[in-house]
Parts: structure tokens; C-alpha cells; sequence
């Protein structure tokens, strides 16, 4: 005798609908009364909260990041404005006064 396996089919939740059960969590009720109501899995409920903290989280490190990135950036612009002018050779500058010392003695 063959055993016929019926498929399960995943279920696919939008993104409105976790984040109204997300809500319903943050606002104190227990994931297994959430979970009973909506006849979804508890771990599920686990996951889509432990991956909406990860997002959290890196979306607090990206702005942090781009506010450190545009600081430095202009500091560097500031720097490579200053050696410019630096490396320039201006007519009074000391490489000029020493070969005129050396052109006396």
C-alpha cells in the first residue's frame, strides 16, 4: 500500500497583519492568547517579533553610521583643502628663504 502525502501549504502573512499581532503583544497580552485567537503558531509569533527587533536595531546603526560617515567625510575635505594650500609654494615661503641663505654665504 502507497501512503499518499497531502502537501501543506505555507501560509503567507502580510506585513499589516504581523504588525497588528506584534502590536497586540507590545500592548501586554500574552503570545498564546494572540496565538489562539488567530489560530497561528506561537513560534511564529517569536520569530516576526526577534526579526522586527533585528531590523530595530539595524536601522538605529544605519543613521548612526551615515551621521559618523558625513562627519568624517567633511573633516576629511577640511584636511585635503588644508594640504593643498599647504603643498602650494608661496614667494616668501622657507624653502625659498633657505636657498637665498645659501646663495649669501
Amino acid at each position: 500500500m502507497k501512503e499518499t502525502k497531502i502537501k501543506e501549504h505555507r501560509r503567507k502573512y502580510d506585513t499589516e497583519f504581523k504588525q497588528q499581532v506584534l502590536q497586540m503583544i507590545s500592548n501586554g497580552r500574552p503570545v498564546r492568547e494572540v496565538a489562539e485567537s488567530l489560530g497561528i503558531g506561537e513560534n511564529l509569533i517569536y520569530r516576526w517579533r526577534s526579526g522586527q527587533q533585528i531590523q530595530d536595531r539595524a536601522g538605529k546603526e544605519n543613521s548612526a553610521v551615515t551621521i559618523d560617515q558625513q562627519t568624517l567625510l567633511r573633516r576629511i575635505r577640511e584636511l585635503e583643502t588644508e594640504r593643498d594650500i599647504l603643498k602650494k609654494h608661496w614667494p616668501f615661503s622657507a624653502v625659498r628663504l633657505k636657498a637665498a641663505v645659501y646663495v649669501c654665504t
